[in-house]
């Protein structure tokens, strides 16, 4: 990670370009800095209706098979470049969205297509290990030089999962075991006769009555476990059993955040001392509290460091594990690569959850009593995956060559200053901008959320909401002036129709 860090800390003493002068840029403003990707086009291009004939076809063959009703866009992936999402009928978007915050370094990547080349990759794919009982003898090296290698500060283990929801999952059970371990008196001490015996009947004290403590509008996955964490819709949960676990209010900031300052600090007062509240009361014992840095499918809701650090005191004084959810904030988004570097905390999380731009999965973790007691507990035949764990060492590598986080830092203040101006400009269109300092994470709230998403692919835009009302952007870390420029462009042309 050091590397990471000093990647940015050079590009800092490059001197600051100026801010955006307008809200349209001449194409000599846009020629004047260097494209990551030359070969990406210079604007977006559409020819015709969004999905054109032969995506509508495509989409027909597809439902025959396979379950198109979240369908948003049928790609040609070997047609897309850089910063630029293209479908079938040859339409290019600017891709602010990205896989759903998950291409990290751009469409087709270079370094990217080598590493996918290389003959450590094809041994990994053709001979994909069952990594619990047969690692190569490569995966520590990979590992070291990948996924450690861009470790959070005070973290230096990693156990892999395959998806961000699977992480999560992982990470409660690592909380549960290590609780029960604490109860018991330590790692060597032996289970009873009656763990044993009840745990195979789904009985205490074997299977016992414990907790995570989420958040509302939190989003941490689909999957059985994480689900009774995940609070910001509904139908992701309906018709699931679910665990009997607690929920804590998330602040609800109100914007401009230096209008109400006085104002979010007590709503953050106020949902801390609930948090603390919660655990000591709840009727389930909380092992975890897993928190968003910023919550992204649940409207991309805010809070300050000093919220977090508060969250941290207080699972400190509670003896509680703090798990910290990067899946969508990490590598890079948040003009650092781990979005919980900007609350500089007195000590770092017990655990932090990643994937999306990492294009694997997994969580840090640095107090080696979270490895369970005894072997095959946290267990499963791939626990990760070689292949997937070589691209997030060429992520990282790329990350660092072209000093990607601190690019997203600069390009991510430009962009939100423009945005700023556009709020002034249309203040019906764009309520409580947020995301200042914070990269490219950056969201708005508008009355006609559905109606700008989309109406955007048909002015050569790819863009998302998330929670009941918010437009988020999620473009790529290769995503620069030139491109904020012409996103600046397009959101203007879209809200004068809507």
């Amino acid at each position: 990670m050091s590397s990471v860090f000093r990647a940015s800390t050079r590009l800092r003493s490059v001197a600051r370009l100026p801010a955006a002068r307008a809200l349209s840029t001449t194409a000599s403003l846009r020629a004047a800095e260097k494209p990551y990707f030359p070969n990406e086009p210079t604007a977006p291009s559409v020819s015709g209706a969004i999905p054109g004939p032969k995506n509508q076809a495509a989409a027909i063959e597809l439902d025959e098979v396979f379950d198109v009703r979240s369908l948003n866009m049928l790609t040609d992936y070997n047609q897309s470049v850089g910063n630029y999402i293209a479908d079938l009928d040859g339409n290019k978007l600017l891709d602010v969205y990205a896989q759903i915050a998950s291409i990290p370094v751009g469409y087709n990547n270079p370094h990217l297509q080598k590493v996918a080349a290389s003959p450590e990759m094809a041994c990994a794919l053709i001979n994909r290990p069952a990594l619990g009982n047969f690692p190569s003898s490569e995966w520590a090296h990979i590992l070291k030089t990948g996924a450690l290698r861009a470790a959070p500060k005070g973290l230096d283990q990693v156990f892999t999962a395959m998806a961000g929801s699977d992480a999560n999952e992982t990470a409660y059970k690592a909380a549960f075991m290590y609780y029960r371990q604490l109860q018991r008196g330590g790692p060597e001490v032996e289970f009873t006769e009656e763990e044993l015996l009840s745990t195979m009947n789904n009985q205490s004290p074997g299977s016992p009555q414990l907790s995570i403590l989420s958040f509302k509008s939190a989003f941490h996955g689909r999957l059985f476990g994480s689900l009774s964490t995940t609070r910001s819709k509904a139908i992701h949960k309906l018709d699931i059993p679910a665990f009997d676990w607690p929920q804590a209010t998330f602040p609800q900031l109100k914007y401009p955040l230096e209008d109400h300052v006085q104002e979010n600090a007590a709503e953050e007062q106020r949902c801390l001392a609930e948090v603390e509240r919660l655990i000591k009361e709840f009727h389930n014992p909380v092992a975890a509290v897993i928190v968003e840095p910023i919550q992204s499918e649940g409207g991309d809701n805010h809070a300050s460091p000093a919220f977090f650090q508060g969250l941290r005191d207080i699972t400190k004084r509670t003896n509680v594990l703090f798990i910290v959810d990067e899946v969508q904030t990490g590598v890079g988004a948040t003009g650092k690569f781990w979005a919980h570097d900007h609350w500089n905390l007195s000590s770092p999380p017990d655990m932090v959850t990643f994937s999306k731009k990492a294009q694997t999965a997994g969580y840090y973790f640095g107090n080696p009593a979270l490895r369970p007691n005894k072997p095959y507990r946290q267990f499963n035949t791939w626990m990760g995956d070689p292949a997937r764990a070589l691209v997030y060492r060429g992520i990282i590598e790329e990350i660092e060559r072209l000093g990607l986080v601190e690019n997203t830092r600069i390009t991510g203040d430009y962009l939100y200053g423009g945005l700023a101006r556009l709020a002034e400009k249309y203040p019906q269109h764009f309520q409580n901008l947020r995301g200042k300092n914070q990269g490219t994470f950056i969201a708005w709230d508008t009355p006609k959320r559905d109606q700008f998403v989309a109406k955007a692919k048909s002015f050569g835009v790819n863009i998302g909401g998330s929670g009941a009302s918010a437009i988020r952007l999620r473009p790529m870390l290769v995503f620069q002036k030139h491109h904020a420029d012409i996103l600046l462009e397009k959101i203007e042309q879209i809200v004068q129709v809507l």
